[in-house]
Formats: structure tokens, C-alpha cells, sequence
């Protein structure tokens, strides 16, 4: 009975700090020269961070590297739940490509314009164009980038391909790709179906038999190794299975 009581006030405490840091970042999001700044992004991260804690939620990163990540980089992950929109923030110093019904969310929908993430209509083909030029705009602006080649979060296992958009900006740049394999102990209370509202699935991440999050970041793929986007996505996308393999075997 204690400990369920010494939790329950750990994560109200964890919930009103988020709820007055979610109150100061908006009312900041309102001062058009804060949105990008390396201070709202900071404070952004932070935020990401502390949302991660009101959840409950056991983030680990695990660095399968054998050399630093370099200066700049576009990020991929697997996108098996919608946690990733502030695990990936929580833990890289990145902008994130999110479907642009996000500006729309009350609150945090400033907020996450103000940190600078750009958005694309997932499903309209200007419009993933317009975004890919947006992308390489933030690039060549200093920024690193994460996106999801899965387009959108389609199950606990890796849809049956990556878009190759992220690939072709990749080639065109320069930039290298950094990838992210994520995996949730317990998959299914974390992944997001269609049908899920949001306090629905708040109340999955609070309750679930098993809090850790795996984010587990690779060397980078270097676009100098690939001739086309097309070997380099499907050679990306065999590495991911292979992990998938590996991970939720």
C-alpha cells in the first residue's frame, strides 16, 4: 500500500510539473522571435523530458556506436507508437518531421511549432515535396532532422517498406542518416492503433506491465556509399530488419 501511494504522489508531482511547464512554453510559443531559437528548443528537449517522467515511462538509450555521430545528420526510426514524437526530442537535439494534424493539438501544438518541427500532409504528393524542400532548408540552417521512412505508425513490426524520400534528400545533401531502432517490452500497450484517443493511450503508458522504451542508435549511413535512393533505402530497410529480428524476436 505505501509504494502504491509513494507512486501515486511521485506521478502527480511529475504531472503539475508538466502541466506548468507545458503553461510557460506555450505562453512563450506567442513570442515569434523565441520560435526556433536555441533556447526554445532547449527548453522543448526539457519539455520532451519531463513528459517522458509523467508518463512513467523508462527511456533507455542504448549506443551501438564505434564512432561519434557526426556534426549533422538526418535521424530514421522505426514508428511503432506515437511516444517516439518526444522520446526521439528526449534524447537527440534534433527536429522533428510530424504529419501536420500536430499543429492543430491544443497547447502542445504551438509549442511544437515554436521548436521548429516541420510538417507534411503524409498522404498528399506536393505536399511530401514541399516538406522534403523544407527538410534540406533546415539541414543547410545547422539543424539535424528526424523522420519516419515508415511513413506514419502502421504497426508493432516494420510496415513492408520505407518511403524514399528521406534517402533521396540524404543523396542530394550530402547528409548522413542516423538510425534508431526502438523497441517496446511492452509492444502492444505502447503502439497507437487508429482507433486509440490520446487518454486512452496515456492511460496504457501509466499502466503498463512493463515501462522500458529501447531506443537504440547506429553508426550512420554515409549517402557516399549508395549510388541510388533506391539501393540505399532497400539496403537501409534490410538493416532494420535485421534488427527487428534480433530485438523483438
Amino acid at each position: 500500500m505505501s509504494h502504491l501511494i509513494l507512486r501515486t504522489l511521485w506521478l502527480t508531482l511529475q504531472w503539475l510539473e508538466l502541466t506548468v511547464f507545458t503553461t510557460f512554453l506555450y505562453g512563450l510559443s506567442w513570442i515569434a522571435p523565441l520560435h526556433d531559437s536555441r533556447l526554445y528548443r532547449w527548453l522543448f528537449r526539457a519539455w520532451c523530458r519531463q513528459f517522458v517522467r509523467a508518463l512513467n515511462v523508462d527511456l533507455r538509450l542504448h549506443q551501438h556506436l564505434t564512432r561519434p555521430l557526426p556534426d549533422r545528420y538526418l535521424m530514421i526510426a522505426n514508428h511503432p507508437s506515437a511516444f517516439e514524437d518526444i522520446g526521439i526530442p528526449a534524447l537527440f537535439d534534433v527536429s522533428s518531421l510530424a504529419k501536420i494534424e500536430v499543429k492543430d493539438w491544443w497547447a502542445t501544438g504551438r509549442i511544437t511549432v515554436a521548436a521548429g518541427t516541420l510538417f507534411v500532409r503524409r498522404e498528399d504528393k506536393d505536399d511530401r515535396a514541399r516538406a522534403a524542400s523544407d527538410i534540406a532548408r533546415a539541414l543547410a540552417d545547422g539543424h539535424n532532422v528526424a523522420l519516419y521512412p515508415e511513413g506514419g505508425v502502421k504497426n508493432i513490426r516494420l510496415h513492408d517498406r520505407f518511403r524514399h524520400g528521406v534517402f533521396d534528400i540524404s543523396l542530394r545533401t550530402g547528409i548522413p542518416i542516423v538510425p534508431v531502432f526502438i523497441h517496446y517490452e511492452a509492444q502492444w500497450q505502447f503502439h497507437w492503433r487508429n482507433d486509440e484517443i490520446l487518454p486512452l493511450k496515456i492511460w496504457h503508458f501509466l499502466n503498463s506491465p512493463n515501462n522500458r522504451a529501447n531506443y537504440h542508435v547506429f553508426d550512420a549511413f554515409d549517402p557516399l556509399d549508395f549510388d541510388d535512393k533506391a539501393s540505399y533505402c532497400d539496403a537501409v530497410y534490410a538493416q532494420f530488419k535485421r534488427w527487428e529480428a534480433r530485438y523483438l524476436a
